[in-house]
């Protein structure tokens, strides 16, 4: 197979795994009653536990109105809490309940259950591989400064 295939084969591939791993991660926080945003969401605030929800829509990746309507469903969960900021009447700062701690721990659980399924008859060599293989694209993309088809014309 020469260079081309060969990374086409492994976009290709790539991208067939991560909708398959979004689907089967979701599938596993439905049973618990979460979408796989706010999944997400608690994980990410597990980790940044007060984060302002300008920052935690930033590190999400989405809109801050997706934001909003993310943070609305987790509150009405009672999984989180937003809290006014003093000084700043317009910015919330994102803070987790018992029951939201409660929730990320279980969702960080079900996420190592998957990793484990996933990866448990791959040797940690080619897994290490597969690290470096994913950041250095990850590193061309970040450099790459092209932009999307859609704007070129």
């Amino acid at each position: 197979m020469g260079t081309k295939e060969l990374r086409t084969e492994m976009v290709d591939a790539l991208s067939k795994v991560s909708r398959k791993l979004r689907t089967l991660f979701d599938g596993r926080v439905r049973e618990q009653g979460l979408t796989l945003a706010r999944a997400r969401t608690l994980l990410v605030l597990s980790n940044q536990e007060g984060l302002y929800q300008k920052e935690l829509a930033e590190v999400l990746e989405i809109e801050n109105a997706t934001m909003v309507r993310l943070l609305d469903g987790l509150e009405r969960q009672n999984f989180i809490e937003r809290r006014a900021v003093k000084g700043d009447r317009r910015a919330k700062q994102i803070v987790m309940t018992h029951e939201g701690r409660e929730q990320a721990e279980l969702v960080v659980k079900l996420a190592e259950e998957v990793r484990q399924d996933l990866l448990d008859t791959v040797s940690d060599e080619d897994i290490a591989a597969t690290v470096r293989v994913l950041h250095a694209m990850g590193h061309s993309m970040e450099k790459t400064d092209r932009p999307p088809l859609s704007q070129v014309n």
